[in-house]
């Protein structure tokens, strides 16, 4: 059913329902859905949003400030199958077991008509483990779902590479990050410990296999079975040159790491129980192990078990009820620390096996210890999601003894925390609420600078969104399946802030499931919806698209040039007569799009001689050129007329998280992970005069001190002057015919500047218009009809998705 709105005496949105043609879905085939109503929320505490392409502008010189109307209660009864989730969001079952969340408003904000998209249900998978190499200061984050990802400490948290298991996925950005490049996952695969060694990366999972990572190419290199059954743990000595696994079957199983894999030397002693954590001591002498009910250590050279440190289960507990030892940390002294399912942190003395303290943190578990690096703190997270931190300090001040004492507690998650990483500032910290945080300890930084701030890392930076902007279409990526949706329409205009009626709903038109066990790591829409194209780590399938009216065709492409392989981005052409590839060592593949079958063209490669993939991707609107990017923040733009490289930007020490070329200028506008904002003239081979002036003068203290990267940049074709950015939280809209903020300007100010007469509005305008009215942006685009389409998913959504928490006592209950 579609809802027709109108506005009454009192300014309240008021529907009535009217039937609308079927809504199709598709899955590789065209399967048809039968009529079946859609329910609409009808309460003044809801928010409904109607998605509908609008195609005229309106110039307003406010600022860009969208406003909703409530809803008046519907004076009809509701059919009795309703059921409403949240404000704003309507399930209704189909056949076929199709659930279409409906979700959409449409606004006209300053210059633009806004397409908001709530339909999108991108749900990120939980933390599973972590490591943090400190001499690169490289994060490495497993999540649930096999995927892995590589975050850059030294660049912003950049998230440069995200992997998944047997193949790389889907990847998270952290602040000052871009489109992740991903190797996609494998269903049934997951990861349960990671582990550098050196510059190596290493994984191993309930599948018995440890699998190291190819990091320049963004696949595994290779897996080796362990035959211990499921693998708990991983570590490597601090030499580099071993790598321990402990097993279910009880075995630690040591690996001799060499220059091109890692080769089985031993088993040592092996144990009754499995085995669940490892810490190798930093002398590579000794390595501790976690157990049921006790921990054990191991003479390295012997494979023999020397001391026994029996844990006990606590006051109240079954006798029959094992105890875990999650966690251990292995200290340079020989102290032991351990975290178990008691809730307890144990101090041992590792030379004579002997129990030093108890804390006891919690009623539930302690799943995760991490040491700092010089070993005077240890921090341990727990299954109610708070962090303990204990410090190794005097109890007394003048007393040279030291004890280790409970100091602080953090609270920072819902659920269980299950990866900690403890850097010399901060503490890194996931878990099942799938967020990545990151604490800083005020006591190791300056307070009130950006280093001291909270951050919190709960959405992709990788764009999961493609937009056909001549079609109307948006094709979302999920793990293993693609869906395709047009977008609704409207034919009514109205004020800025004003909700529209909708004439044509948002339809889902096809479903696309891959074969077979591997993840999709990319997909592109063209812009004209005529072609789709996705990739697996072993794959890439193209398809031919036709859409009249509600007649969906999807045509496989049978045959692919077989330079079509190990693609880490896919992209078509402004003219959607070509398909450019990322591939492997930082090259570029330009396929050649007819009516029934595409052609190769050549291979784009620069001289730089650097491997790292592009992760970006960027063809200019007249079809010219093609600006890629890549994780050594080289950016190269290349001539697609005689096919060979144009020029290279000026190497900069940030990585490029967004870059595009101005479609009127022919000037490449890049955003880096530290937030700094560079113009680079294509025909004169050199930073504009914009962009000097910009350097010069310096960016506004507020724009610097955001911690979300830009993740997309666009143009007004109407107005040469405006560059379009959006991070997760904002959109903004740099004005280049306006002078810069001064650093004691006003940043957000367009509140205040509606309330100035005009000639006091435009003296004190400057170049950047934010707008926050949006939730968590996962993509913005501004299609055709210079309508925008804004992708949203809102934090609170996911959180409603997740597993129930552990049960926790509030204060007088």
């Amino acid at each position: 059913m579609s809802g027709v709105f109108g506005e009454d005496s009192e300014g309240f949105l008021q529907f009535d329902l009217l039937p609308v043609e079927n809504v199709m879905s598709y899955d590789q085939h065209r399967h048809p859905l039968s009529r079946s109503p859609i329910t609409l929320p009808a309460s003044p505490e809801l928010r409904l949003d109607i998605i509908s392409p609008c195609s005229s502008t309106s110039s307003h010189s406010g600022g860009l400030l969208p406003s909703t109307l409530p809803l008046q209660e519907h004076k009809h009864a509701l059919p009795a199958n309703r059921k409403v989730m949240r404000a704003g969001y309507v399930m209704t079952h189909f056949p076929l077991d199709f659930l279409l969340r409906v979700v959409v408003n449409v606004i006209q904000m300053g210059e633009f008509k806004v397409h908001r998209v709530r339909f999108f249900d991108y749900m990120p998978s939980a933390i599973r483990s972590m490591a943090f190499n400190s001499h690169t200061e490289r994060l490495a984050v497993a999540r649930a779902d096999g995927a892995v990802e590589i975050f850059n400490f030294a660049d912003n948290y950049f998230q440069e590479k995200l992997e998944r298991f047997h193949s790389l996925l889907f990847t998270e950005k952290i602040p000052g990050s871009v489109d992740a490049q991903v190797i996609a996952g494998r269903n049934g695969r997951s990861i349960e410990a990671l582990c550098w060694v050196g510059c190596r990366l290493f994984s191993a999972g309930l599948d018995g296999e440890i699998t190291e990572y190819d990091l320049e190419n963004l696949r595994p290199r290779y897996s080796i079975e362990a035959y211990g059954g499921p693998i708990w743990t991983i570590s490597g000595n601090s030499q580099g040159t071993l790598l321990a696994a402990g097993c279910e079957d009880g075995t630690v199983k040591m690996f001799e790491v060499l220059e091109d894999r890692i080769q089985f030397q031993r088993n040592l002693s092996r144990q009754k129980g499995r085995i669940i954590s490892l810490s190798w001591h930093p002398s590579g002498a000794q390595i501790a192990a976690g157990m049921m009910d006790m921990i054990r250590i191991f003479d390295s050279e012997t494979g023999r078990a020397t001391h026994r440190l029996l844990v006990d289960r606590g006051v109240g507990t079954s006798k029959s009820q094992e105890v875990v030892v999650w966690s251990v940390a292995f200290l340079n002294d020989h102290t032991i620390i351990s975290g178990d399912s008691a809730g307890k942190v144990q101090v041992w003395d590792g030379l004579t096996g002997t129990l030093i303290r108890t804390h006891l943190v919690t009623k539930w578990d302690v799943l995760v210890l991490a040491v700092s690096q010089d070993e005077s703190s240890v921090i341990a997270g727990t299954s109610e999601g708070t962090i303990v931190q204990f410090q190794f300090i005097s109890s007394t001040v003048g007393q040279e003894d030291k004890l280790w004492v409970q100091t602080r507690t953090f609270k920072n998650h819902s659920h269980d925390v299950r990866a900690l990483v403890h850097t010399d500032s901060a503490v890194v910290s996931g878990g099942m609420d799938t967020q990545l945080v990151v604490r800083p300890l005020l006591d190791k930084v300056e307070k009130n600078t950006q280093e001291s701030a909270l951050c919190k890392i709960a959405f992709p930076h990788r764009n999961l969104v493609s937009c056909a902007k001549k079609a109307g279409l948006l094709l979302f990526q999920f793990p293993d399946h693609l869906e395709l949706w047009r977008l609704g329409e409207s034919d009514r205009h109205g004020t800025p802030g004003e909700s529209l009626p909708v004439k044509r709903k948002p339809e889902k038109l096809i479903q696309l499931k891959t074969k077979g066990e591997d993840h999709i790591c990319c997909s592109a829409l063209s812009p004209c919806g005529s072609w789709l194209a996705y990739a697996t780590v072993a794959t890439v399938r193209l398809y031919r698209l036709q859409i009249i009216s509600n007649d969906v065709s999807i045509q496989k492409v049978s045959k692919l040039p077989r330079e079509l392989k190990s693609v880490h981005q896919l992209c078509f052409s402004s003219d959607s007569c070509r398909l450019f590839a990322s591939s492997s060592l930082s090259s570029v593949v330009v396929v050649a799009l007819d009516q029934k079958d595409c052609k190769y063209l050549h291979t784009l490669k620069h001289n730089s001689g650097s491997k790292q993939p592009v992760h970006i991707l960027s063809p200019s609107e007249d079809g010219h050129w093609l600006a890629t990017a890549n994780t050594d923040r080289e950016i190269h733009i290349f001539n697609l007329q005689k096919m060979k490289l144009h020029c290279s930007v000026p190497a900069y020490s940030s990585c490029p998280t967004a870059v595009s070329i101005h479609p009127t200028s022919g000037n490449l506008v890049s955003v880096h992970a530290d937030q700094q904002i560079f113009e680079f003239s294509l025909k004169q081979k050199e930073y504009s005069e914009w962009s000097r002036q910009l350097q010069r003068q310096g960016l506004h203290p507020l724009w610097l001190q955001r911690d979300t990267p830009i993740t997309c940049i666009a143009f007004n074709p109407s107005n040469p002057a405006h560059i379009l950015l959006h991070d997760v939280f904002m959109f903004c809209i740099i004005d280049q015919s306006l002078p810069l903020p001064e650093a004691k300007t006003k940043f957000f100010n367009q509140i205040t500047l509606r309330s100035l007469p005009q000639t006091q509005r435009l003296r004190e305008s400057h170049a950047f218009k934010i707008c926050k009215n949006f939730q968590h942006l996962l993509s913005v685009n501004l299609m055709e009809d210079l309508s925008l389409v804004v992708v949203e998913r809102p934090l609170e959504d996911i959180v409603a998705q997740l597993p129930a928490p552990v049960r926790q006592k509030k204060f007088a209950t």
